[in-house]
């Protein structure tokens, strides 16, 4: 199952260029997975300062 990225979010950016898959971008207000291109790596979680990001 993807990651996702909750109301935790600050929008940081440090997941972002993490991704190897480029499946996250900026949305609104807060940084969003794309769940088809996500291979669940758990790469963006392990980053986030604010722990924002879990498996979906």
């Amino acid at each position: 199952m993807a990651y996702v990225i909750s109301d935790a979010c600050v929008s940081c950016g440090t997941c972002e260029p993490e991704c190897p898959v480029s499946a996250i971008s900026q949305g609104d207000g807060q940084y969003v997975i794309d769940a088809d291109s996500c291979i669940d790596c758990g790469t963006c979680a392990s980053v986030c300062p604010t722990s924002a990001i879990n498996e979906g």
